[in-house]
């Protein structure tokens, strides 16, 4: 497959739709010719090291091998490359290693990505969006922790909400957390995680929607936990793996390549992000990232 990124159409789209220029105020690094350069690194890097592999991405598939998803060939370092181009961090906040650019742009280089390798980039689309919900509702020892590390794209995240029963009606969820001492532990089923369990990264953050035990029914009971496939010590080094697995992927029509898990939690150890029953709340700030992200695939795949 080859792809030529639209970057003149994206360029115009951004000053004119989208009056970029009235973003000067609040961005005054971004001007015309940087938004120009970005478009064209993006569509290079799109074209180049994206592009070449959705076609044998799609063909080969992620697997899942004894309790482990591999990602297909070439996968892991493109996203390798990805996170080190800096493609992860465009409109996060300086603080946590960010470019604190405009998201029009990130939405307008997401287009690029998307529409060279749509399977690919639904990961760093989901990490993304954890990355939102953790700087608006985590501490600040959670924000200090995982932040800088999913902004670098060394870790990605995941969003962890249907359950075989609680689909749309999210209040039927059964996934429960228990205290362990100054933490919770995780017991439950999620289903349709994307990405929910790969090898492209160091670490997967697992933001998961569960109820305390004295949680009200509904989904008023519902809270929102951040539960890392291996456990981090203070200093940000990774611990041993925590209690928690895809027990297997679905096999789908397309995007073959990024793998739809089925996640088991089996007492896993969390914390709590926000405040007690305020979980979906806290999680709309994700699902909205992933919303605007959606649209913007359709978009791309156009």
């Amino acid at each position: 497959m080859t792809y030529k990124a639209p970057v003149r159409d994206l360029a115009f789209a951004l000053e004119t739709a989208a009056d970029f220029s009235r973003l000067a105020p609040a961005f005054p690094g971004v001007d015309a010719d940087t938004v120009t350069a970005v478009l064209e690194a993006a569509g290079q890097f799109a074209g180049d090291v994206l592009a070449p592999l959705n076609h044998s991405g799609d063909v080969e598939g992620a697997r899942y091998e004894n309790g482990t998803v591999r990602a297909p060939k070439g996968f892991a370092e493109a996203y390798k490359a990805f996170a080190a181009g800096g493609w992860n961090s465009l409109t996060a906040d300086a603080e946590y290693g960010g470019q604190a650019m405009p998201k029009a742009l990130e939405a307008a280089v997401f287009e690029i990505i998307q529409a060279a390798n749509l399977s690919l980039s639904l990961c760093p689309m989901l990490t993304q969006g954890a990355i939102e919900a953790i700087e608006k509702n985590g501490d600040d020892r959670q924000k200090a922790l995982y932040l800088p590390r999913l902004v670098s794209g060394e870790w990605t995240g995941t969003m962890n909400l249907t359950e075989p029963q609680a689909g749309s009606d999210l209040g039927a969820l059964t996934t429960r957390a228990e205290r362990d001492g100054d933490g919770w532990r995780l017991t439950g089923q999620k289903i349709f995680i994307t990405w929910g369990d790969h090898d492209m990264a160091d670490n997967v953050v697992h933001l998961v929607l569960a109820r305390l035990p004295d949680a009200p029914p509904g989904s008023r009971g519902i809270s929102l936990f951040l539960a890392p496939k291996r456990l981090v010590d203070e200093d940000g080094s990774l611990g041993e793996a925590n209690q928690l697995r895809c027990g297997s992927i679905e096999h789908k029509l397309g995007i073959h390549a990024s793998p739809t898990c089925v996640m088991l939690y089996e007492g896993a150890r969390a914390e709590l992000v926000g405040a007690p029953h305020a979980g979906l709340a806290a999680m709309f700030v994700m699902m909205n990232a992933a919303r605007l992200q959606v649209g913007v695939q359709g978009v791309a795949i156009a």
